[in-house]
């Protein structure tokens, strides 16, 4: 299980993967997997859609990364599934020797009714986790956010979130990603004066391009530092030198949490193994 990799090592890296969303896609994911586990990370991570639009594929997928010898941590969403369906889905991960869940919330899909939304088994992630440490013997992990949650009204009311998802059995975290270092620092102080003991994992993202940038900061609500904006006016229409600007960016972060004793790098390359292979090679 994850939860015994973070004991038996100082820093743990992992990748995040996503199962693509065209049937005609789904088999690039293997070689994308293929290529990571080559990398011989500690854990690869694998997305859920919104709803459990696609826990087949995240099934397929976090089976296949156990058959390559690397644990698989298979993403959860409480938002769309009753007790009933949750029950079934893990079973089945439990079938496939899937033992790690990254349990999380999830946003509400387009297409669920009021109605729906509001009956549904589990409001927040802390209850799903502790639903399920009664019915599996799952090892879970949870998200938390250095620049805090978005419908979160402050810093110590999303710290008080991450404290529930703790005290419900989150074995670890893994945060959201972010630019600016220092709010990662202040997360774990801050989470230490809660009494907050699991592990935490940075969660990094390459940005390799001004469009990804966009894109990634309206999903995610990260704040961007002053030296991260100036890099992107600076390279952003022109993309070779903004790709290679971003992952120099993104390593330079790395270095300086592995610096500071960080327990796990969690990269988010979005499905670009050759990220991952960089990113490792200048920092390990």
């Amino acid at each position: 299980m994850i939860k015994d990799l973070y004991k038996s090592k100082n820093t743990l890296f992992s990748f995040e993967t996503f199962p693509p969303k065209k049937d005609d896609d789904f088999p690039q994911i293997f070689e994308v997997v293929d290529r990571l586990c080559e990398l011989e990370p500690d854990f690869i991570s694998v997305t859920f859609g919104a709803g459990g639009s696609n826990s087949k594929k995240n099934r397929e997928v976090a089976a296949y990364i156990k058959k390559k010898g690397v644990e698989p941590l298979a993403h959860l969403t409480s938002v769309g599934l009753q007790k009933e369906a949750l029950d079934e889905y893990c079973a089945g991960l439990a079938a496939d020797g899937v033992e790690n869940i990254l349990a999380l919330r999830g946003d509400r899909p387009k297409t669920m009714s009021d109605e729906q939304y509001n009956s549904r088994s589990f409001h927040y992630a802390n209850e799903m986790i502790e639903y399920l440490k009664s019915t599996t013997n799952m090892c879970f992990g949870a998200a938390c956010y250095p620049d805090k949650h978005f419908e979160a009204p402050t810093m110590h009311d999303d710290l008080i979130r991450m404290r529930n998802k703790a005290k419900a059995g989150a074995d670890f975290f893994i945060t959201q990603l972010f630019f600016d270092n220092d709010k990662f620092f202040a997360l774990q102080e801050q989470a230490d004066l809660m009494g907050i003991e699991s592990p935490i994992s940075a969660g990094i993202m390459p940005i390799t391009s001004a469009k990804q940038l966009g894109t990634s900061i309206s999903l995610s609500g990260t704040s961007i530092p002053k030296p991260f904006a100036d890099l992107v006016a600076r390279y952003g229409d022109y993309p070779e030198d903004m790709r290679k600007a971003g992952i120099d960016y993104a390593i330079n972060q790395i270095r300086n949490l592995l610096e500071r004793g960080v327990d796990g790098i969690h990269l988010y390359t979005m499905n670009h193994p050759e990220l991952g292979e960089t990113i490792l090679k200048a920092v390990r």
